[in-house]
């Protein structure tokens, strides 16, 4: 079952955030990242990012923009604006983009429409049109080469715009009600819709999504497997609940549900408790602003105790800390084999080395000697592994591929990347 998206959208110019409302497009100096953070964990399912720039230098502004919010968010981004040649719509991608859009109104994007596709993949390469008859003009070449077009614009050919593509049409409407949202999301070929409306930060998106799927539009919701009647409660009729970083797998704290909290988490997305203490319902954060939104629900073998994996923002515990559990009653010393623990950690030293040079120090004298040094020696070591795959004995393996990672983060860390844009760029693939 094919759910239909709800996509706020964002310009940006100069690396500036704007109001994201399409008529209006007056530039602020808000925290366009903070503001795609709410999009993301108030139930938007996409983002579109309209890059207006003018300039290279103003684009690659953007494209920064774009990668700090592929960071942060975990829905797909959809970008475009100012692509002129295939390198601009590698960048878009690599910069965390699920697609890039091309302008249909310059005639240069079309040229570069087949070429993008056949290096990308037609899934990454959408169009935005807003001359309807254009739509028409060009029906091959998008089920061709693109697999979604987004369509700019009020006018009335915007009903015959999307019976005219057989990919997935995306309306962006200033002039958004919730009736024509109904109206155009019944329709088979609209995939998602954008405008006003969903770009206000002040609309509750999952209050909107639970009132469209009253009115019988497939959307994405929380929805639980399980009836409350299927759990097994406690002596006080509820279930206690473990919470846990979504990201890190740490544990943060530990609290109890009825049956009108866990409905709460589940129609507004956020953790909701019951609050034994004060005798009432306590959705975590409502005042100290340290929510926590839901990203996956499980239940144990017994039916008695929820794991709830969250984004959690700020600290999950009331003393400020991040986790409740912050203190030890008996330890191990033990070593942290995590992979990604050890790869942070080590990561983190290096760059410790960067911003506080250590006399002595060998991360320090590569920082020193330059991009071309740590170059060498990634090849170096890189060929090292090839010499030592050669040897049966894995151990030799072991020792240059941990070299060649080490090298690997001396890089990573000289030129900005961090491991979260490797995972992430690893789980797109």
């Amino acid at each position: 079952m094919i759910h239909k998206k709800l996509i706020p959208h964002i310009f940006v110019k100069k690396g500036i955030a704007v109001t994201g409302f399409f008529d209006n497009r007056v530039f602020a100096d808000g925290d366009v990242v903070k503001l795609a953070q709410h999009y993301s964990n108030n139930g938007a399912d996409e983002l579109i990012i309209f890059d207006l720039s003018n300039t290279d230098s103003e684009h690659d502004q953007s494209l920064k923009l774009i990668k700090e919010i592929s960071r942060e968010i975990d829905i797909p981004i959809l970008g475009g604006g100012n692509i002129k040649r295939v390198e601009d719509v590698k960048k878009l991608i690599y910069a965390g983009c699920k697609k890039a859009f091309l302008n249909m109104a310059k005639k240069s994007n079309l040229d570069l429409m087949p070429e993008v596709s056949k290096r990308f993949g037609k899934e990454k390469i959408a169009a935005c049109a807003d001359n309807f008859a254009l739509l028409k003009e060009q029906k091959e070449l998008l089920e061709t080469y693109t697999s979604e077009v987004l369509l700019l614009g009020d006018n009335l050919h915007l009903y015959e715009a999307v019976s005219a593509v057989s990919v997935g049409a995306v309306p962006i409407l200033s002039l958004l009600d919730k009736e024509k949202m109904i109206a155009l999301l019944s329709i088979e070929q609209v995939s998602g819709i954008s405008g006003n409306l969903l770009s206000d930060p002040s609309i509750d998106l999952m209050d909107l999504k639970g009132e469209l799927k009253r009115r019988g539009i497939v959307v994405n919701t929380y929805e639980s497997k399980l009836k409350w009647s299927d759990f097994k409660l406690n002596s006080d009729g509820m279930m206690p609940v473990v919470v846990q970083d979504y990201k890190t797998q740490e544990v943060l704290m530990m609290a109890y549900m009825n049956e009108p909290a866990f409905e709460t988490t589940i129609k507004t997305g956020k953790m909701t408790y019951w609050s034994r203490s004060r005798n009432e319902l306590w959705t975590k954060g409502l005042t100290s602003g340290h929510l926590q939104y839901v990203k996956e629900l499980r239940i144990d073998c017994d039916n008695d105790t929820i794991l709830a994996k969250v984004s959690q923002v700020g600290a999950a515990c009331h003393t400020g800390h991040q986790s409740c559990f912050y203190r030890d009653l008996v330890k191990k010393e033990y070593d942290n084999t995590n992979p990604m623990k050890v790869f942070d950690d080590v990561y983190s030293v290096i760059k410790d080395r960067k911003d506080h040079p250590k006399e002595g120090s060998y991360t320090n004298y590569l920082f020193d000697k330059g991009i071309d040094k740590i170059l060498k020696k990634v090849g170096e070591e890189a060929t090292e592994i090839v010499i030592a795959a050669k040897n049966p004995d894995p151990e030799e393996i072991k020792y240059e591929v941990s070299d060649f990672l080490y090298h690997v983060m001396v890089l990573m860390v000289e030129r900005g990347v961090t491991w979260e844009d490797i995972t992430k760029e690893l789980a797109q693939r």
